[in-house]
Order: C-alpha cells, then structure tokens, then sequence
C-alpha cells in the first residue's frame, strides 16, 4: 500500500517511536493521522503545529470500551500502527511481584490484539490496507534485565505471524517491526548505543510502500544484532543471559 492519501491511526502517538511514526506519515502525504494517547493532554505539543489531518484520540489500549470507541470513530482507517507499549524492565523472578508483567502482556499483547480485531472490518472495506505491529529484537531472544517484557513481545511476535495468516485473503500486509534499543523514554533504560526512532520508522514504512509481508530488522543497529542471531542463535541468548536484573 501507499503511504500518500492513506488513513493511519498510531497508538502511543504522543512519544518516542510513536510521535516518529506521525512526523514520517505527514511527511509522506497521508491525508489524515489519528493520533491516540491515553491521555489525550499530552498530544498538546504534537497538535500545536495546527495540521487539519491529525486528529486526537483518547485511548487506552487495555480499555474495551474505549477501543471499540476508537473503532466506532476511526472507520475510514487504512493503516494500523499498534505502536502502543509498557515496558517495567524488570526479571521474571527478581520483581518485586507479577503486577508489571501483567500490565506488560495487557498492553503490549492483548491491546495488539483487540486492536487488531476492532480494526478488522475496516481494514478489509479498505481493500489494500496494512497493519505495523512495533515488535523487538528481545521477541527472538530473552533478555533478563526485562524478562517479562521480552515474553510479552515475544507473544506479540507470535500473535502477529497468525494474524497476517488469517488476514491475508482481506488483502492486509501485516509487518512486524524488529528493532533493538531506541532513544526512547522505554529505550534509554536499556545500554547504549542506541537508535533514533526515525530509524525504525523509515524502515516500517519503506516495508510497507514496498508490499512486505513479514516481520522486518529495523536499523543498521538491530540488523547486526539479527545477523548474530541468525548466524548463531545459542551464542546470542548464552550472550544476553549474562545481563542479569539487578536486585534491590
């Protein structure tokens, strides 16, 4: 599909990758952008430019009401950007309880999930429409400093290869987005280097324009880190294993 006169929707638009995804969607001609946040107050600066194809949205990923509101409003909506993520970057054991593994598999998993489906229908009226799923390289290997964290989005991982199987006859590419650490509010907790995120976002959309399928390595940056995987996966994860939470 075209990014030009496209109808995209970004949850989390309010920060990081999300706001990234905005500027790099105006940029490239789409005719409207509704651009979702929690709180619907800290789009004020995004909106303050005063472009008539942004359009806010209040939505909490997590909160069916207002994910079926967002569907009931948004129905001219040709491109998907579930970009919406919690990240506690605590491990599995050593946090202090289960309470942010939760919210992280909520946000992260499940409000992929009920987005997806919500936007279904208006996805396939669109006839030529796409779905970009914000992934991580730590849904191919674990990372103990944010073991839950990479659990969620390794489900994610897997939630994304089904649904592009099921909505292939519609017509709907679905990308996923693989991407390692990012100057991001989340991505900062993590060690440098780190990406930009209109790095990631270039390389969503190029996917995209480009009619890919499937999951992407975005950046130079996460595209090294997938070489290493692929050329020893073990290796990697043995690697990764040694950077353990650190215990209060």
């Amino acid at each position: 599909m075209k990014i030009t006169n496209s109808v995209a929707l970004v949850t989390g638009a309010n920060r990081g990758i999300g706001r990234a995804f905005v500027a790099e969607l105006l940029e490239r001609g789409a005719s409207k952008i509704y651009v979702a946040a929690r709180d619907t107050a800290s789009l004020k600066e995004l909106l303050s430019a005063h472009d008539s194809r942004l359009v806010a949205l209040p939505l909490d990923v997590t909160d069916p009401d207002q994910v079926a509101a967002a569907a009931a409003v948004a129905t001219d909506v040709t491109l998907l950007i579930n970009n919406a993520g919690q990240a506690a970057f605590e491990g599995a054991i050593s946090a202090p309880g289960m309470d942010d593994a939760r919210r992280e598999m909520e946000v992260n998993y499940f409000g992929t999930l009920a987005m997806t489906r919500a936007f279904t229908p208006t996805l396939e009226k669109a006839r030529g429409s796409g779905v970009i799923n914000m992934l991580s390289m730590l849904a191919l290997v674990s990372l103990p400093m944010a073991g839950t964290y990479a659990a969620s989005k390794a489900a994610t991982l897997s939630l994304t290869r089904s649904v592009r199987a099921e909505l292939a006859a519609q017509g709907t590419q679905v990308v996923g987005v693989l991407a390692v650490q990012t100057e991001t509010e989340l991505g900062g907790k993590l060690p440098e280097p780190r990406m930009t995120p209109q790095e990631v976002v270039k390389d969503a959309l190029d996917a995209i324009e480009a009619g890919v399928n499937d999951e992407i390595v975005a950046g130079n940056q996460s595209r090294g880190v997938h070489q290493a995987f692929l050329a020893d996966p073990k290796g990697l994860q043995a690697k990764m294993s040694t950077r353990l939470p650190q215990r209060a």
